[in-house]
């Protein structure tokens, strides 16, 4: 049986990635492509219970303690989600991967990428998405639109800063991969959003 695709879903807060999961979901429904959507951090039971303390657990949290606690919710959820998913022939779509912690921890935390690599390879989380979508747009404006969701969670109510770094990281993952990671400006319309991702995904769909 042929090994699944894996594609994951990157960007800030704000930039509309729930709306494009979604929406990926749908156009891989259409293709008869079965698909598991998932998320990080979560995607399994441990992986949820480890997302409500880095999401709304108390102010202060170490860096590095934050960085140890996505890694251990990634190493579940490649064990027990992504990877017997992809060796069964099935897609995975995934809100957030390995390129988030590049981001939040390694640029917006400011613990550099060589820590955030080390400890992926000590994890063995050497897995790496056929497609990331990367949905880009200024951060003021993805800030403004987490906000009017409502209350805001411990890592959305960071400071501007945090987010230029994170962003700046991001980006930085994009060009150092362009194959891979290809960059959707989020600040078009839908319409012009969604043809951006749907043109995107057309290798991977041609090969299914």
């Amino acid at each position: 049986m042929p090994r699944g695709q894996f594609i994951s879903l990157e960007g800030l807060e704000g930039v509309g990635k729930t709306t494009n999961r979604l929406y990926i979901e749908s156009l891989l429904v259409q293709a008869s492509i079965e698909v598991v959507v998932s998320r990080e951090p979560g995607g399994t039971d441990l992986g949820e219970s480890l997302r409500e303390l880095l999401l709304h657990g108390r102010a202060g949290m170490l860096a590095q303690t934050e960085l140890l606690l996505m890694a251990a919710s990634r190493s579940e959820h490649i064990d027990k989600v992504i990877e017997p998913a992809l060796s069964q022939g099935r897609w995975v779509l995934s809100d957030r991967f390995t390129d988030a912690s590049f981001a939040y921890q390694g640029g917006g935390r400011e613990l550099g990428a060589n820590v955030v690599a080390q400890l992926h390879s000590l994890i063995k989380a050497d897995l790496q998405p056929d497609l990331t979508l990367l949905l880009d747009m200024p951060i003021e404006a993805g800030m403004a639109r987490a906000a009017s969701r409502g209350k805001l969670d411990r890592i959305e109510s960071e400071e501007l800063a945090f987010f230029e770094r994170a962003r700046t990281a991001y980006l930085q993952r994009a060009a150092d991969d362009p194959r891979r990671v290809k960059v959707i400006d989020a600040g078009q319309t839908l319409e012009q959003v969604q043809q951006a991702v749907s043109e995107a995904l057309q290798p991977l769909l041609a090969k299914a």
